[in-house]
Order: C-alpha cells, then sequence, then structure tokens
C-alpha cells in the first residue's frame, strides 16, 4: 500500500541521504582532466554547484588558440539554479522522514532520477557546445576537428588526454540514488512479506559497503583506437596493438602505449609514482583486442617482431603461447618488470 508507513530503515537512509545532500553544496559535482606532455602533473577543471574551480584561466588560455571559448561562471545558468536544487531535494528527504509514507519516498526516488538524467543531458549539451562552437579566426585550426571532452571516461584530444570523471559531489548524487533505492526495496519486502524478520545491521553494513565500492572504483584498460589513440611515451599515433600496453593510475588515467618498450620507458622515468598505479596491463599478441594483466603475462622478444618503436616486445597469457612463439621465433624470454641493462 502507497500510504503505509516507512520502516526504521527506511526512514534513516532517507534522512542520511538528506545530510548527504548537504556535502555536495560545498564540494566538486565532476572534474574533467587534461594531461599532455608539457603537463605532466595534469590540468584539472572542477565544477562545484555554484561555480567552477581548478586550472581555469591556464585552460582559457590554452582553448584560446583553438577557437574555443573562455569559461566565466556568469556564463552558466546552472550555478545559478543548481544549489536550489540540491537545496530542494536535502528538504524533500527531511520532509519524506517527517511525513514518514511510502508514496511519498516513491515521489522522492523517482523525481531525483529523473533529475539525475535531465542533469547528464544537459552536461552533454554544454560539452557538444563548448567542443564544436569554435572561432573560424582560431591561431590554431585543424579541418573537421572538434575538442567535444567525453561524457564520462576518457577521449583523445590533439595532444592532450581528457578525463571525466565524478568528483566528491558526483559520487555522493550516486551513492543517494542506491541508498534511496534500498530505502524502497527493504520496503517492498516488507509489503510483500518476503521476509518478516526486520531488516539487520549486517544488511546495512553491506549497503553501505556497495556505496563505498562504487564510490571508489575504477575501470579496467581502456580498448586502444588505431588511428585515434597515441602513445604517451613517443606521442605516436598508435597503428598497431599487438605490442601495446596500457597503465591505469589509482585516479582512474589511463595511459596508453604502442610500443612495451616505451610502457618500460615510461615506468623508467617515474612519469607517473608508481605508488600511483594501480595495474599494468600488455595486449595479448595472439588477440590484439584483449589485455593481460602485467604480472600475469608472459614476454617473449625477438627482433622478428619489429614492433612500432624497435622494443620487438610481445605479451602472451599463457606459457604454453610463449613456447609456441619460442619454436616460431627466435629470441628470448624477457622478465617483469624488465631486467635494467
Amino acid at each position: 500500500m502507497e500510504n503505509e508507513k516507512l520502516i526504521s530503515l527506511a526512514r534513516v537512509l532517507t534522512i542520511f541521504c538528506g545530510l548527504a545532500l548537504i556535502v555536495v553544496l560545498f564540494v566538486p559535482l565532476w572534474q574533467i582532466q587534461l594531461v599532455a606532455p608539457q603537463y605532466p602533473e595534469g590540468l584539472v577543471l572542477k565544477m562545484y554547484p555554484h561555480k567552477l574551480g581548478g586550472n581555469v584561466e591556464i585552460i582559457n588560455g590554452l582553448n584560446h588558440y583553438i577557437g574555443m571559448k573562455t569559461l566565466h561562471d556568469e556564463n552558466f545558468i546552472e550555478f545559478t539554479i543548481l544549489p536550489y536544487i540540491v537545496g530542494f531535494f536535502v528538504l524533500f528527504s527531511f520532509i519524506v522522514a517527517l511525513i514518514n509514507k511510502k508514496k511519498w519516498l516513491m515521489a522522492l526516488f523517482i523525481s531525483f532520477l529523473l533529475f539525475g538524467i535531465v542533469a547528464m543531458v544537459d552536461f552533454y549539451r554544454w560539452n557538444y557546445n563548448y567542443g564544436h562552437d569554435l572561432d573560424p579566426n582560431a591561431a590554431i585550426q585543424v579541418p573537421g576537428m572538434s575538442y567535444q571532452p567525453p561524457l564520462i571516461g576518457y577521449k583523445q584530444l590533439l595532444n592532450f588526454g581528457a578525463y571525466s570523471v565524478p568528483d566528491i559531489g558526483g559520487w555522493i548524487f550516486i551513492a543517494v540514488g542506491i541508498l534511496l533505492l534500498t530505502a524502497l526495496v527493504a520496503q517492498a519486502k516488507k509489503t510483500r512479506k518476503f521476509s518478516r524478520q526486520p531488516i539487520s545491521h549486517k544488511q546495512v553494513a553491506v549497503t553501505f559497503s556497495i556505496v563505498i565500492a562504487l564510490s571508489s572504483c575504477t575501470s579496467g584498460p581502456d580498448p586502444i583506437k588505431l588511428g585515434v589513440d597515441a602513445c604517451s611515451s613517443c606521442r605516436m599515433t598508435i597503428s598497431d596493438r599487438r605490442f601495446g600496453g596500457e597503465i591505469l593510475t589509482r585516479k582512474g588515467r589511463t595511459y596508453k602505449f604502442d610500443d612495451l618498450q616505451c610502457l618500460f620507458q615510461f615506468r623508467k622515468e617515474n612519469v607517473v609514482p608508481s605508488t600511483e598505479i594501480k595495474q599494468t596491463y600488455f595486449v595479448d599478441f595472439q588477440a590484439p583486442h584483449e589485455f593481460i594483466e602485467a604480472p600475469k603475462s608472459f614476454l617473449f622478444k625477438s627482433i622478428e617482431f619489429r614492433s612500432p618503436m624497435g622494443g620487438n616486445t610481445a605479451a602472451f597469457n599463457t606459457k604454453a603461447a610463449l613456447i609456441k612463439a619460442e619454436q616460431q621465433f627466435q629470441g628470448e624470454e624477457i622478465s617483469w618488470p624488465p631486467t635494467e641493462n
């Protein structure tokens, strides 16, 4: 029944959501990170509910050369209305807990979900206009080139790698959506009498553990796009996947390489501190669309491979595959990490 009272867990979760959304008003919602050889530590554009933050002036200066509009808080109506929308959901959450009715919880979840969809559509529209509406008199012009940042994930823009990911506020929004859904599911179980036992503390702990895990997770290796992606070391456009690899950082950045020699050199130069590296992947020589975790790979070096940058090293996912390569090519097995000369 829609007019039934909320169970204790649903009320607690709803109140917690309201408190969490208060935090959103003071932290960045989203961030776009830009990484290039001349900016190895990266530039970042942070989006708060009411303003832009990060390296805004530097990014504006760089984008001026390719004809992109400069970014100013006053140009975004979203910064005017978004704090009020967040405040509305804070108030709505507390009202739902006070009224203590299932139908109000359902209304809160649906309206919050719809807002999330509208927000992402608006963000895509902004990204599209920002990347396509270029000054025809810009100093640097590449015919047919647009500079639309990714909605979420990674995209190569000239010599910059752009990463678009949720920031603290964005993860809180995702967590709130999950918690509201959890409250509804728990309420539905009571309504349908799936269980006459109250929700245990263990179930609450599992719910919060899932939220924390989702907020800290990052994706695996990103598929290498031939003719589009550039090697993060030599900057050459990748034209052959078979000898490639990737480094994934704990912050979710992905560095791609066209040759394992480039990857080895990148790590040797400590461009990214080893403590910041989450995982290193090698392309499977026999299945170039698949990746192997570096510690689980078997490396074989042969001059007959003729890899893009002369590293001539290929990765195999099994010992049997390596032995087969040894029978086919002249060369030697090498270790990971590679032995310093």
